[in-house]
């Protein structure tokens, strides 16, 4: 790896160690360490890279490591933040209902107090949420799980 290519990238944005090491969760001693020609592992070429948005092969000047690997973590890397906006995206659904749902409620309140109207809509989107809620959260990766395992148990026959 080209170590002054870490330097060089952190210079051309006029970084200094410290900036580069709180972006990219490492101590400064680390980022040092690897601009002094000290190795680096993998999760630290990751951290490096998704701090400045690049991947970890083109860090990876020399190659040292094998081209699948660095596509592995690379794919990782992709996953984790399409995981990232699912979850934002889920946060920003969750704002959109309780700020229109209050709204319905004021509407309903002041024009028609004597008939709760509003909770229906509540209470369908709401459980909308809940369910891309759990699905996002508790049940991720359950179907892929699930999948795998069928596909080892069907393999052993």
């Amino acid at each position: 790896m080209k170590h002054s290519t870490i330097k060089a990238l952190r210079l051309s944005r006029a970084w200094s160690q410290e900036q580069l090491a709180e972006l990219s969760s490492l101590s400064v001693r680390t980022i040092q360490r690897i601009e002094n020609g000290g190795q680096a592992s993998l999760e630290t070429l990751s951290a490096i890279a998704a701090a400045f948005d690049l991947k970890v092969a083109d860090l990876n000047a020399d190659m040292a490591e094998e081209p699948a690997q660095d596509e592995a973590l690379n794919q990782k890397i992709d996953q984790a933040k399409r995981r990232l906006d699912r979850e934002y995206g889920f946060y920003r659904a969750v704002m959109t209902w309780a700020v229109v749902c209050a709204g319905l409620a004021a509407i309903n309140l002041f024009t028609s107090p004597e008939r709760y109207w509003f909770i229906w809509p509540t209470l369908i989107w709401g459980a909308l949420l809940a369910l891309r809620g759990a699905r996002l959260f508790v049940f991720h990766g359950w179907l892929e799980r699930r999948q795998q395992q069928r596909l080892q148990k069907l393999l052993r026959k």
